[in-house]
C-alpha cells in the first residue's frame, strides 16, 4: 500500500506528539518497562536481559519520535543502532529463540495507549484525530516490523558467527551437564579444560550496561583465578554476563573481589561449594537463584553468596507478600535508616549480646542500648519478643534497593 503524507494540519498534530516523544515524563518510561516486564517473566528474572530490553525499547522510542520531528509523518526506517545489535547478540548466546522478541510488541502496545491520550490532548477535531491516529498507527507498526526484521537477520549472522567458534561447543558441553545429559566425564572435561572432580563454586558475574566496556568482565574472571590460585573455567553465557567455576574446596574470598566491583554496573553472585559433576550443576544453579534474586529486589549491593541469601530468596521469592511481611515485622524501622536498622540486625546476630554488638559496630556500648531503645519505640513488638522474625525482616531490607 502506497505510503501518503498527511495533511499539513496533521503533520503538525504528529510533530507535537513526537515532542512529547522525544522528552518523554520518567513515569511514562517507568510505566512501559514495568509493562514489558511483566508480560515476560523469563526477561525479568534475567537482570542483564531486562536491562538490554529496556535500553533497546527507550531507544526505538527516541528512534521514532525523533524521525517525526525531522519529518512528521513520513516513513520511519528501521532502527539499526547498538540496543537492537545487543540484543541480538544476547539472545544467540543465550540460546534463545526470537520469542524473546514479543517484548517489543508489548511495548508497542503501551507506546501506542500513551500516544493515543496525546493525540486526544491535542485535538477534538474528528477528522483530524481520525488521520492522525490512522497515520501514527501504520508509521509505529511498520517501523516496529522493520526493526524486528532487522534484528532476525542479526540473530542469523550472530548464530553463525558463534558455531563456528569454540565457544559454542564449550556453552554446548556446559548446557549438557546443567541439564543431567549423559555425556561422558572424560569427553566432557577434554572439551572444557576443566576437571569435573573434586569440589567446585559456581559465580555469574554480569553487567547492567551491555553497550559498556565488556572487558571488564573478563578482568573479573581473571581476578577470580588469582585470589583463589586456581584457572577458573569461564563461559561466554551472553555478551554482559559470564558463567565461572572455580575448582577446590576453599570457595572465593569475597573481600578479595570488592576492588574489583568497585563500578555501578558490576556484579557477582557466588554460588555453594559442592563436589563432582552434581556439585557443578548444583553451584551454578545457587549462583544462578542469588543473580535473579539480586535482580528481582534491585539490590544494591554488588557481590552476594548464596549461604548469605538463601532464606531471603526464599522469602522474596513473591514480592508482594515479602514487602507485606516486613511492614508488618518493622513498622516504623522500616523507614528510620541504615544506621539503626544495622544496629538491631549486629545486635541479634550476636545473640542479643550488646558488648559483642558494640565492638562489632565499633560504638560505645551506651549508644548501643540507646537506639535499641529507639528501635524498641519503633517496632510493632518489642524486640525482646521478635527477635527472629525481626531479623529476617532486616535481611530483606539490606539486600534490596
Amino acid at each position: 500500500m502506497p505510503w501518503q503524507r498527511p495533511s499539513p494540519a496533521v503533520q503538525d498534530l504528529i510533530r507535537q506528539c513526537a515532542q512529547h516523544v522525544v522528552s518523554p515524563r520518567p513515569e511514562w518510561l517507568a510505566e512501559l518497562d514495568a509493562t514489558v516486564l511483566a508480560a515476560n517473566p523469563a526477561i525479568a528474572a534475567d537482570p542483564e536481559l531486562a536491562a538490554a530490553i529496556n535500553a533497546s525499547t527507550h531507544a526505538n522510542f527516541l528512534f521514532w519520535g525523533t524521525a517525526n520531528l525531522r519529518d512528521p509523518g513520513a516513513p520511519v526506517p528501521p532502527n539499526t543502532g547498538p540496543e537492537p545489535m545487543n540484543i541480538a547478540r544476547d539472545l544467540v548466546r543465550r540460546g534463545l529463540s526470537t520469542y524473546t522478541l514479543d517484548a517489543y510488541r508489548v511495548g508497542q502496545g503501551a507506546a501506542w495507549r500513551r500516544l493515543m491520550e496525546i493525540a486526544f490532548e491535542l485535538t477534538s477535531d474528528p477528522a483530524e484525530l481520525h488521520e492522525l491516529l490512522d497515520v501514527c498507527s501504520r508509521s509505529i507498526s511498520e517501523f516496529v516490523d522493520a526493526t524486528l526484521a532487522f534484528i532476525a537477520a542479526q540473530i542469523e549472522t550472530e548464530r553463525d558467527e558463534l558455531t563456528r567458534g569454540t565457544h559454542a561447543e564449550r556453552r554446548e558441553t556446559v548446557t549438557l551437564l546443567l541439564e543431567g545429559a549423559p555425556i561422558p566425564l572424560r569427553r566432557a572435561e577434554a572439551r572444557l579444560g576443566y576437571a569435573l572432580t573434586g569440589p567446585h563454586t559456581a559465580a555469574v558475574v554480569w553487567s547492567e550496561d551491555p553497550s559498556g566496556d565488556l572487558a571488564r568482565l573478563d578482568a573479573v574472571v581473571s581476578q577470580l583465578g588469582r585470589v583463589t590460585g586456581t584457572r577458573p573455567l569461564a563461559v561466554l553465557a551472553s555478551a554482559a554476563t559470564r558463567w565461572v567455576w572455580v575448582p577446590g574446596s576453599a570457595g572465593i574470598d569475597v573481600a578479595a573481589l570488592e576492588d574489583s566491583l568497585d563500578t555501578g554496573d558490576l556484579h557477582l553472585a557466588i554460588g555453594s561449594t559442592a563436589d563432582g559433576v552434581d556439585g557443578f550443576r548444583r553451584s551454578h544453579l545457587d549462583a544462578l537463584t542469588t543473580q535473579q534474586m539480586m535482580a528481582r529486589l534491585r539490590s544494591p549491593q554488588r557481590i552476594a553468596r548464596f549461604a548469605d541469601i538463601q532464606l531471603v530468596a526464599l522469602l522474596t521469592a513473591d514480592p508482594d507478600r515479602a514487602g507485606d511481611f516486613v511492614r508488618h515485622t518493622l513498622g516504623d524501622l522500616e523507614s528510620a535508616g541504615r544506621e539503626l536498622q544495622e544496629t538491631v540486625r549486629v545486635f541479634v546476630a550476636e545473640q542479643c549480646n550488646a558488648s559483642r554488638a558494640a565492638e562489632r559496630l565499633y560504638t560505645h556500648r551506651n549508644t548501643l542500648l540507646r537506639r535499641l531503645a529507639r528501635a524498641d519505640e519503633l517496632l510493632p513488638r518489642p524486640l525482646a519478643g521478635s527477635t527472629v522474625p525481626v531479623a529476617v525482616a532486616l535481611e530483606v531490607v539490606r539486600w534490596r534497593g
